[in-house]
């Protein structure tokens, strides 16, 4: 591993290609299942086995699909589409090459923002392109077998290809970036995101050069990285590495390898000096797909709020931090929820710290979906409400209200509090007998506080909750106290 020094002397350089697999029921270009999980072999066609004599056909659902993720990375969207053959063998390709787009993409340029949280500093990643294609099949290597498995149920599932510039200048960008890609294909419910069954999947092409330099270094392409957390591993191990390389006048390959996550390591795949020839050609057919101006009108008009748009209405407008909004951003359902509950209660950042706290504990206790949570954002901002009234403090709130109320969401706070008789007392006639009792208990105490130690005023305090039986008014128990103990 290089020192600091000289690791400063480079500049780290990484494009990324993000694939996502679309949440459309049927394959891009026939009417095969996309389910995932199938028995192998089982979601296939002559269409999609490219028997002689069969014709595909676009989905239509899946160019919708395009057109939403192209609007929401602000990339122009082209109108006549064209689909092209490329060329390639390789045994999970049933038809020997693979119907994608060539030369014109339906999404063009465009960008993502990004924040990277060590710094604080906002960034957009620069795309170069979002293009339409299908997924290959799948070759599987099993224990105790010989030979290789293939099966097809992948081959025709709609994909998305998002091709970003040679922009990107750390590790932690490129995560932040891919993070922020699965966040808005949620939010548009066009990928469910899970690298872990392969339905958004990353290679990064990484090339390092000296500092001030423009032209760029020789690129290596890393592929089979399965977490957003590997493609970080994977381009700080490939920088070191190519750094080490430049440092000892070693001529950096341009070739493919592979991250191996228990190392940490890359290792060499295949080479890449040699520019592949896909011999792409027009798909002769398909019919060239226009997306006329009604279409995509119909497009922008269906568009959700998007993860950046909300983030930036509940700083602005809520008032929260940057933390809190990262954090009820994250999911767009948390998100909805939490807007809705907005929209009962003004006391945002209470509502937020409930949403932060108590709710998301319960959900990732039971790993559970917001849709499941029983409580609705009026209940929950009923409760917020009994706080901020004085009726109730948070720790009865939460500690003894609200898991009543996720037994039972047909009571409201205000039942639950008396029924439970938890109602806090406010009025400083019924308090103030409490707090002289506990001051007459505890003379040795008062004697103590009134000669400096100021820090007595906590265990009053409690004395007073506990005689209460956690029904005082904190605000209205410790004026008392102040007034009594400093008199």
């Amino acid at each position: 591993m290089p020192s600091k020094e000289i690791k400063d002397k480079y500049e780290l350089v990484v494009g990324l290609e993000v694939h996502v697999q679309l949440l459309t029921k049927s394959k891009m270009y026939a009417s095969d299942s996309t389910e995932f999980g199938n028995l192998p072999n089982t979601n296939i066609s002559v269409i999609t086995l490219g028997h002689p004599g069969t014709l595909p056909k676009v989905n239509k659902r899946a160019v919708e699909f395009a057109m939403k993720l192209g609007l929401a990375c602000n990339s122009e969207i082209t109108r006549t589409n064209i689909f092209a053959r490329k060329n390639y063998f390789y045994p999970d390709l049933p038809k020997g090459y693979q119907l994608t787009q060539d030369k014109n993409p339906v999404c063009v340029g465009g960008f993502v923002p990004v924040t990277l949280e060590k710094k604080g500093e906002k960034r957009n990643v620069e795309l170069t392109r979002i293009h339409m294609e299908e997924d290959a099949g799948k070759s599987m290597h099993l224990a105790g077998e010989v030979d290789t498995l293939v099966d097809y149920n992948r081959a025709g599932v709609p994909l998305l290809e998002i091709v970003t510039e040679p922009c990107i200048k750390s590790s932690e960008e490129a995560y932040q970036f891919m993070a922020e890609i699965r966040k808005l294909v949620r939010y548009l419910e066009i990928c469910d995101g899970n690298m872990e069954e392969g339905s958004m999947r990353c290679d990064a092409n990484i090339s390092t050069r000296l500092k001030g330099e423009t032209a760029l270094g020789k690129k290596v392409e890393v592929k089979n990285m399965n977490s957003f957390r590997n493609v970080a591993r994977a381009i700080e191990h490939e920088f070191d590495r190519q750094i080490d390389m430049l440092e000892n006048n070693e001529e950096i390959i341009s070739e493919t390898r592979t991250f191996d996550a228990t190392t940490g390591l890359t290792s060499s795949m295949r080479t890449k000096e040699d520019l592949n020839d896909y011999r792409y050609f027009p798909e002769p057919d398909l019919s060239p797909v226009v997306i006329s101006e009604e279409w995509l009108e119909s497009i922008k008009v269906g568009m959700p709020s998007l993860p950046r748009e909300l983030h930036k209405r509940f700083v602005e407008e809520f008032g929260l931090p940057e933390y809190d909004a990262n954090v009820l951003t994250d999911s767009k359902e948390i998100a909805l929820y939490f807007e809705e509950l907005c929209a009962e209660t003004k006391n945002y950042k209470a509502a937020s710290n409930w949403m932060m706290g108590p709710v998301k504990s319960y959900l990732n206790e039971l790993t559970l979906h917001i849709s499941d949570f029983p409580v609705t954002p009026k209940q929950l901002a009923s409760l917020i409400s009994l706080i901020d009234e004085g009726k109730v403090n948070f720790s009865v709130a939460s500690q003894k209200i609200y898991p009543e109320m996720l037994k039972n969401a047909s009571q409201t706070p205000l039942e639950i509090a008396q029924k439970l008789n938890l109602i806090q007392e406010s009025d400083e006639g019924s308090l103030k007998p409490i707090v002289e009792s506990v001051l007459a208990e505890n003379e040795a105490k008062v004697a103590e506080y009134r000669s400096g130690k100021k820090g007595l005023l906590g265990m009053f305090m409690g004395q007073v909750m506990k005689k209460s039986k956690g029904k005082a008014d904190p605000k209205v128990a410790n004026k008392i106290l102040s007034e009594l103990l400093d008199n």
